[in-house]
């Protein structure tokens, strides 16, 4: 039964992965934007505690990686947001 918990979580995240890279192929989200970044950094995190049952080296690796890609992309995100809005309030 636990690893039926570990196999859900672990296929909403690649559902939510593969989403974002689909969504983004298809226009319907941008590679800077809030959605697309958010996506790919919850279904790496899910794949990640998938990955606590049944360890693979490259997917955590991986994992991390895709992460810090997104953290990188949610940073980007909000400096261009707040740059908005302190030149909307100048």
């Amino acid at each position: 039964m636990i690893a039926l918990l570990f196999d859900i979580i672990g296929m909403t995240g690649t559902f939510l992965v593969v989403g974002a890279f689909f969504m983004l192929q298809l226009n319907k989200a941008s590679p800077t934007g809030l959605v697309y970044n958010m996506m790919n950094l919850t279904g790496a995190v899910l794949l990640l505690i998938s990955l606590c049952y049944n360890f693979n080296l490259a997917s955590f690796v991986i994992e991390i990686f895709w992460i810090a890609a997104s953290l990188i992309g949610l940073y980007k995100y909000l400096k261009t947001k707040r740059s908005e809005r302190v030149k909307q309030f100048s």
